[in-house]
């Protein structure tokens, strides 16, 4: 194995260690990345501008399907900014 190839292959293996959990508090909606957790989280109407409208609320608690097999649940905090992406 050529000393490029292992390069690339730690590189990437890096890569999934440090941005899997970044994107497991995102979810992508369009060409936007919605993120929870930073100081800077959107609130409620930067998600429903950047999002759509959810597929159901409660509360503080919003439901987007992107596919049968695809559901992000949003939280939001009293604030009425993004506490969780699961």
């Amino acid at each position: 194995m050529t000393s490029k190839l292992k390069l690339i292959i730690a590189t990437f293996l890096f890569s999934i260690i440090i941005v899997e959990p970044v994107l497991a508090n995102s979810m992508r909606c369009g060409t936007h990345i919605v993120t929870a957790g930073m100081r800077d989280s959107p609130g409620k109407y930067e998600v429903l501008k950047r999002c759509g409208e959810p597929k159901t609320r409660y509360g503080n608690t919003w439901v987007y399907e992107r596919s049968s097999s695809v559901t992000h649940v949003v939280r939001f905090g009293s604030d009425g900014q993004i506490w969780s992406i699961e």
